[in-house]
């Protein structure tokens, strides 16, 4: 029923240093998508080395390729790879990966600004090759991982427009929480608990830019959909052909409440048929052309 667009594993798992393994292993990934009905899912390799520790690509494309076609890869470079500067060669790396089979890139999470020009040299490499780009973001710099943007999201603004043939796909703390307008910077931190006060930038950015998609994983998609489902409704109805389910699944545990939403929606008759297929496979099979 469900097809996620982020899901990571990690062949060979390591300590997170609080007593957990990092990530979920291979066969705990299978049993966690039996439970939740997930038939198909897209692997993410994590590369940069702020919060993770950098996994090879090649460790995707192998547990894809010997998946049976319920793993599908993205690949993922870190823009300071190869030559370190704004010039690097990136979209050789991303071509050869791309003849390997891999339908995207990401999850790109350095922490660095959209306006990095290393950064926007993967973006312009990455428009180049064809393949969507899946994006974490955060409102910090110089401390964990994510692009780092302003509030109102000025800098992914100006990519979207530089880069009109790149389908973005929207993450992250401090994107999901610009759904709605902030009480203050520091919501953008974490997860605001606070209904939608009244539209944020990302219908307004949504409506500008058709090259701008979102997917409704991890606790920021999760709250930004339970913190209001009135507008959550409102929200999805509009944008039902460019949102995707998705989990990011990090721990064996990890809850995921977008299943049971998205079906709660569906059965209370507040979203169609339709509109919850779209969201639940349709909308990504049609993104990565499967």
């Amino acid at each position: 029923m469900f097809f996620d667009i982020h899901a990571h594993v990690y062949k060979y798992q390591y300590p997170d240093g609080l007593g957990r393994m990092l990530m979920i292993s291979p066969e705990r990934l299978k049993e966690r998508q039996d439970e939740l009905g997930i038939s198909r899912a897209v692997l993410l390799p994590l590369v940069s080395p702020e919060l993770y520790v950098p996994q090879s690509v090649g460790e995707i494309i192998e547990l894809a390729d010997r998946s049976d076609g319920r793993w599908l890869a993205f690949c993922n470079v870190d823009p300071r790879v190869l030559t370190n500067s704004s010039d690097a060669p990136i979209g050789v790396l991303l071509e050869h990966y791309q003849k390997l089979g891999c339908l995207g890139i990401g999850e790109v999470l350095p922490n660095m600004p959209w306006s990095e020009p290393r950064l926007q040299n993967l973006l312009r490499c990455a428009q180049d090759c064809g393949m969507p780009l899946l994006f974490d973001m955060t409102g910090r710099l110089d401390t964990g991982y994510g692009i780092y943007d302003d509030p109102g999201m000025p800098q992914l603004e100006k990519s979207l427009e530089r880069f009109p043939d790149l389908q973005f796909i929207g993450h992250g703390p401090a994107f999901w929480a610009e759904i709605s307008i902030l009480r203050q910077e520091s919501d953008r931190f974490g997860y605001p608990a606070y209904p939608v006060i009244e539209e944020g930038r990302i219908a307004e950015l949504m409506r500008c830019y058709p090259n701008l998609w979102v997917e409704i994983s991890a606790g920021s998609g999760a709250n930004a959909m339970l913190r209001d489902t009135e507008y959550a409704v409102t929200f999805i109805s509009e944008f039902s052909d460019r949102i995707i389910f998705g989990t990011d699944i990090c721990y064996d545990d990890q809850p995921v409440p977008q299943t049971g939403f998205l079906r709660e929606l569906l059965n209370k008759g507040f979203i169609t048929r339709e509109i919850f297929e779209n969201i639940a496979h349709a909308n990504a099979e049609r993104l990565l052309g499967i």
